[in-house]
């Protein structure tokens, strides 16, 4: 299922909500490419939307839970992948 969480995060004079699929990055990225996200939005296992996508990503189907609850879906369906095991390291970054 496609789960959205309220836009309460600010950034470049918008806010942001979260977009993931609790099946599939598979099903995360189809819906993503139907609401007309581009691919840059996507962040190791969410897209981040601007406010204004949200109604209609809940017209699409997504449902609108709580951040947390968002969060405890993902990581119960095996797709969380936290920023600390993902980090990216810079050439220069000693190992």
């Amino acid at each position: 299922m496609i789960l959205v969480d309220e836009p309460r995060w600010p950034g470049r004079g918008h806010l942001w909500s979260h977009l993931v699929s609790d099946v599939s990055y598979a099903e995360l990225h189809a819906f993503a490419e139907m609401l007309g996200s581009p691919r840059r939005a996507f962040d190791r296992d969410h897209y981040d939307i601007p406010a204004f996508r949200v109604p209609s990503a809940l017209w699409l189907g997504a449902l609108l839970v709580p951040s947390r609850e968002l969060t405890w879906r993902l990581r119960a369906a095996g797709l969380r992948r936290p920023k600390h095991l993902h980090r990216r390291l810079r050439p220069d970054h000693p190992r």
